[in-house]
């Protein structure tokens, strides 16, 4: 009985270019971050993402970026918007995410953090690489291949 409750512990599983880059058990409200240079403004842009309360996805909470244009929050109805310093903020958007299915993209250093951890996707993977970020049981980020 033990050995099933280990098992199925909600686990958060990443995955990039065929191999298992990260498995570890995840409590509602474990955060997490996505950061890329904006492929059109040139800009970073940093999503900020939290495990939601169900730990069956992803919540979408805030968005931290440097310039307006294509592409980028404007609309307050989307939560609420403020700059602090360079940076505009769009915090409470309360996007809901069932995973996240990424690619490595030419000159947008796609970086993912989480655990403590961050992973510079693009140091490791080719342009068009796809990266996902999924929940899932223990036993399933184990076994999974692709």
């Amino acid at each position: 009985m033990a050995l099933w409750q280990i098992l199925t512990l909600p686990c958060i599983v990443v995955r990039a270019g065929g191999e298992r880059l990260y498995i570890g058990e995840v409590a509602a409200g474990f955060p997490l971050s996505i950061r890329f240079i904006h492929s059109v403004q040139k800009t970073p842009v940093e999503e900020y993402l939290a495990v939601d309360e169900v730990r069956q996805g992803f919540l979408l909470t805030a968005t931290k970026y440097q310039s307006f244009g294509v592409g980028l929050p404007f609309d307050a109805a989307e939560g609420e918007f403020h700059q602090e310093g360079d940076y505009f903020w769009l915090r409470g958007q309360e996007r809901r995410y069932p995973k996240l299915a990424l690619r490595v993209g030419v000159g947008t250093e796609l970086t993912l953090s989480l655990a403590g951890k961050k992973f510079p996707l693009y140091e490791k993977y080719q342009p068009g690489t796809l990266v996902t970020v999924e929940l899932m049981p223990l036993w399933k980020g184990l076994v999974m291949n692709e």
